[in-house]
């Protein structure tokens, strides 16, 4: 089950494709954010999850919400599947699975595993939604869009 509604998100700082650590207290600060976990680059659903939010950045940006995308797969990984999907937002590596397990996205006894699951926060890192479905890529992306229209995540 995917972390509290109201919750605090927890930090972290992990690699990023933007060639640094990605902190989210310090990256994101007074900023909404969309951290979407996903199992593996190239596979089918995660390939359309990310085409997903690629296709909706506009919107997501024009309300001043970052996006950045995590799985256990490696930074030289990441810039492929972020290349040869023209993805306009960073991927953040999580080889040890830390942050899946701080953000309650690994399963019971399959910790080598990422559920699909996409969190919004507010400004001050509050989770304001969340949404996990491993088998439907594209519903979180049409959760999301929901959901800034319907909670207000900016300060």
């Amino acid at each position: 089950m995917a972390l509290t509604i109201g919750q605090k998100a927890p930090d972290f700082s992990i690699a990023s494709t933007s060639g640094k650590n990605f902190s989210l207290y310090h990256d994101t600060k007074g900023k909404p954010c969309i951290l979407y976990f996903y199992p593996k680059d190239f596979t089918t659903g995660c390939t359309k999850e990310a085409c997903g939010f690629r296709d909706t950045f506009e919107l997501f940006e024009g309300l001043n919400i970052t996006i950045v995308g995590i799985s256990r797969d490696d930074i030289p990984t990441h810039h492929q599947f972020k290349a040869q999907l023209r993805l306009p937002f960073d991927l953040l590596s999580d080889p040890d699975g830390k942050v899946s397990r701080a953000y309650d996205t690994t399963p019971p006894f399959m910790d080598f595993f990422t559920k699909r699951t996409t969190y919004l926060l507010d400004a001050d890192h509050v989770i304001r939604a969340a949404y996990e479905n491993v088998f439907s890529a594209e519903k979180h992306i049409k959760q999301m869009v929901a959901k800034v229209s319907a909670v207000p995540v900016l300060k």
